[in-house]
């Protein structure tokens, strides 16, 4: 037990809960921490491995403020900030563990850059240009992400393997990762265990226009941006001063370059740190406006050109939500501005199972196509329609068994001995198959294995499965919320005599270390008397130890003890 934990103790007891809930998420308290009173809180907030944590945390005015605290001056406008952290005592003075994390460390520069300068129209339009890429190269990823979530390494960075299959299909892998972190940020993508997912978010995001789109992005960027860049009126400070913004933080440099990055990739600043127009109102805390942004982005188009070879072309960059349904029953095979895509049985099975109908989909394709319907097309949606539910997969009411119906006897028996689908161990009953795994994958093992599978329900109608449904976009990792827990424990000791549990913490310590006590002890006649005392036991509401001046035991009611403090060796 430490005496500077004391004051800490008290303050922490009279604070209110908002500013416990902020002091604790701030120090990155854990919610299951093993704390039983505001005494523990304090000797834990005050360890040099816990203020060693905190310290990184600080942006550059408060690391200076707490040095110049350390050095007996005043600490200026960020006290109130340090003293919410529990790095300065409510007088302003650094608690002595504080004061000795600071030693060897050094004031870090001073601001230099007011803000960036204007970016020329060649740079804007660069700038708009790597907007306009970075939108659409993350649409694609989160349409691939839809249909099969990215595995993810420990550092959560997609893996080799995913990005190799990404690269085939024409996405830049140098830029996933800081994309997909944008999604994070941007709450359409979420992170499971160790797979990357899309949000239930997303699949608005993915039907917006380009612009819109990009406010999304760029609006997420800066509502996520560290404390240390971002300025009093919600925006962000000099991009110059973003590597300074966290000076004791021994990732930042590497961290500060990553949302350099970042908001080059979003088109925020162009090249030479310099500032496009569309930046302002995010900058100065804002609601983004892409207004001038989208004069420069390419127009979107709405009609494609249907060809006897079963692709389609857009002439220009389609608008997303048409984008979007028209990969559903085609697969694209070029993302140029121009894009194209082809359609196959696999692709229009799929868009079957999605819940499309032959019908809904000559239809859409005839009121976005330029040519009409060539034959060709017709003819692969009618043949695939017809193929199309020739299996189908219910779960027995009677047995709880998964079932596999078809009306081609043909396609039972290729089902039987297919050795792809020898891990359903499938067995014959009657005209059918039937397994013990579930329905689900079941359809999903016949799909990949390219038989025309539908679901069935009880009332026998199709039923549409999504193999990988959109996930709930996540609040905040750290919610303060997840505290209260902890507080409510803390208030729940929080006992009318703090001086008698002080001292009782205070004894128990000593007893422990077996340390030499200067015991101030009430007599019967109102007055006091002092002992040097070695503790040895501590019970029944009793401190024994041995009088160091009498060479004797002595056994003190801790009732009768106004004072003890640990004498130095």
């Amino acid at each position: 037990m430490t005496a500077h934990a004391r004051p800490l103790a008290d303050w922490l007891a009279a604070a209110s809960d908002e500013e416990l809930l902020h002091l604790f998420t701030e120090r990155r308290v854990r919610a299951d921490v093993g704390w039983h009173d505001f005494f523990d809180a304090a000797e834990a907030l005050l360890d040099p491995a816990s203020i060693a944590k905190a310290l990184p945390s600080l942006t550059r005015p408060e690391a200076t403020a707490l040095l110049r605290a350390a050095a007996g001056e005043d600490a200026g406008a960020e006290r109130d900030a340090l003293t919410a952290r529990a790095l300065l005592r409510p007088d302003g003075t650094p608690p002595a563990p504080v004061t000795a994390a600071l030693s060897g460390r050094t004031a870090p520069p001073q601001t230099t850059a007011v803000s960036a300068p204007a970016a020329p129209a060649d740079l804007a339009a660069h700038a708009a240009e790597r907007a306009f890429t970075t939108v659409s190269i993350l649409a694609d990823l989160l349409l691939v992400a839809r249909d099969s979530p990215f595995a993810l390494l420990a550092g959560g960075t997609v893996s080799a393997g995913e990005k190799r299959q990404l690269s085939e299909k024409g996405l830049p892998i140098e830029v996933i990762d800081p994309l997909l972190a944008i999604a994070v940020d941007a709450r359409l993508a979420v992170i499971d265990g160790r797979r990357l997912r899309t949000s239930t978010t997303a699949e608005q995001w993915l039907r917006s226009s380009a612009p819109e789109r990009w406010s999304v992005l760029a609006t997420a960027f800066r509502d996520a941006l560290p404390r240390g860049v971002r300025s009093t009126d919600g925006g962000w400070i000099a991009p110059a001063d973003w590597p300074h913004a966290h000076p004791w933080d021994p990732a930042w440099p590497e961290r500060s370059r990553a949302l350099l990055h970042a908001a080059t990739l979003l088109g925020v600043l162009a090249e030479g740190g310099t500032e496009p127009v569309w930046s302002i109102p995010l900058r100065k805390g804002e609601p983004a406006d892409p207004t001038e942004l989208a004069r420069l982005l390419p127009a979107e188009v709405d009609k494609i050109f249907l060809q006897n070879d079963l692709t389609a072309i857009a002439p220009g960059p389609l608008a997303p939500a048409l984008d979007v349904r028209l990969r559903a029953v085609a697969a694209r095979e070029s993302a140029a501005q121009a894009s194209s895509y082809r359609f196959t049985t696999e692709s229009i099975a799929r868009a079957f199972g999605a819940g499309e109908s032959a019908e809904s989909i000559l239809e859409f394709l005839g009121q976005i196509s330029l040519t009409g319907i060539p034959q060709p097309l017709s003819y692969l949606v009618a043949q695939t329609a017809q193929r199309h539910g020739l299996v189908r997969v219910s779960t027995d009411d009677e047995t709880g068994r998964t079932r596999i119906e078809s009306t081609d006897p043909h396609l039972i028996e290729a089902m039987a001995i297919d050795q792809s689908l020898r891990p359903l161990a499938l067995t014959k009953h009657v005209d059918s198959l039937t397994t013990r795994v579930g329905r689900d994958t079941v359809y999903w093992a016949l799909t990949d294995a390219r038989y025309p599978a539908t679901l069935v329900g009880a009332d026998g109608r199709a039923l549409v499965s999504e193999r990988h449904p959109a996930a709930p976009a996540e609040a905040d990792a750290t919610s303060s919320s997840d505290l209260l827990p902890l507080v409510a424990r803390l208030r729940s000791q929080q006992g009318p005599d703090a001086d008698a549990a002080w001292l009782d913490r205070e004894l128990e310590a000593a007893v422990r270390a077996r340390a030499v006590l200067r015991v101030t002890v009430g007599m019967p006649d109102g007055s006091t008397r002092e002992l040097l005392l070695e503790a040895t036991g501590l019970g029944g509401g009793r401190l024994r130890g041995r009088d160091r001046a009498a060479d004797v035991e002595r056994t003190l009611p801790v009732s009768s003890i106004r004072a003890a403090s640990v004498v130095s060796p």
